[in-house]
């Protein structure tokens, strides 16, 4: 198999009823965003899949997502990640996909089901199902619309979590804080203002909270000046800090956590954050948030997160918040109504 083909199987834990669904690809250029979303539908509907990775170059990516395909990719062409046979179920995310799930339509002779996660910027048409942030602004009869995001979170892979917790969290007192790290972003920037302010408030719940211990997970945004000062904050505190090494605790910290803090730059943190049914308090970095901002207000009106600086880090109650089984199911009802 190609270095832009996988396969992969759902968790035992998650899987689901998709009756009719024999083939599915999940379609991106690799972006870790992108992969967690499609990767999560796919889970929630129980489904074996093939990982396609499309790599287009110039000037072909420039034209993206209202262009073509970049030839090289070419079903016909060796390695290529649309090759036929052609799958019953195509889900795919990232601008860049756009293209290719309009050729696996064509060449499919319409029999593929295609679904887009996120606006594709070129209008409901372009697949037969579109999932999209409430922030987002396209809508149609064909787009389903949820205030967060698809993802791999889900309840029964918190509790088999919970039941399994390792060694080391034992030394961890209680609450448990999990510190989710987030980093530039087109909105937002983690500059020395960012840090220290960002250190200060880690130093606020130390003094408020004597008893806490963290749990400290960067993304791959994460400048490493960030880490720096977390780990400064935290010097002499019972905590755990995820240095890079082996596989990321960010599952772990997330099923274990008492009290979350989450990136205001990350939509995919939060959303998985507010999943978990924990309090979550979200730290804003330097920037503008637009979309953002409107996300957070509907996450805020539901009961679900407070701002960071609004004062102590009180515990709070709420219903998680989690769309992947609606759109899931939504997926599953119009595939099947499509077939029928």
């Amino acid at each position: 198999m190609g270095a832009n083909l996988r396969r992969g199987m759902p968790s035992p834990a998650s899987r689901a009823s998709a009756h009719g669904i024999g083939s599915c690809w999940l379609l991106t250029d690799g972006k870790i965003g992108d992969e967690v979303h499609v990767r999560g539908i796919a889970e929630a509907l129980g489904l074996s899949y093939e990982m396609r990775r499309v790599e287009p170059h110039w000037p072909w990516v420039w034209l993206m997502p209202w262009g073509p395909i970049d030839p090289r990719e070419a079903p016909d062409r060796p390695q290529s990640p649309i090759a036929a046979p052609y799958p019953d179920l195509l889900i795919a995310s990232g601008r860049r996909a756009v293209p290719y799930v309009r050729h696996v339509k064509r060449a499919s002779g319409g029999r593929t089901f295609t679904v887009f996660l996120k606006d594709p910027r070129t209008g409901a048409p372009s697949a037969d199902f579109i999932w999209a942030p409430e922030h987002d602004a396209i809508r149609g009869e064909n787009v389903l619309v949820t205030l967060t995001s698809p993802h791999r979170i889900s309840q029964e892979k918190l509790k088999a979590a919970r039941a399994l917790a390792p060694p080391e969290l034992d030394a961890l007192s209680y609450p448990r804080i999990a510190i989710l790290l987030g980093g530039h972003s087109g909105s937002f920037v983690y500059n020395v203002r960012t840090n220290r302010r960002l250190a200060a408030e880690i130093r606020t719940i130390c003094a408020v909270e004597p008893r806490a211990s963290f749990m400290v997970t960067p993304s791959r945004r994460t400048p490493a000046t960030t880490l720096v000062a977390v780990r400064e904050a935290l010097a002499g505190r019972r905590a755990i800090v995820w240095d890079g090494n082996g596989e990321n605790p960010y599952f772990t910290f997330l099923a274990h956590a008492d009290l979350i803090v989450a990136p205001a730059d990350s939509v995919n943190m939060v959303g998985e954050a507010v999943a978990t049914g924990a309090p979550v308090y979200v730290f804003r970095p330097h920037g503008r948030g637009g979309k953002i901002d409107r996300f957070l207000t509907g996450l805020r009106e539901a009961g679900a997160i407070r701002e960071l600086n609004d004062g102590p880090l009180i515990p709070f109650s709420y219903e998680p918040i989690d769309a992947t089984p609606r759109i899931a199911a939504e997926i599953l009802r119009r595939f099947n109504a499509r077939s029928m």
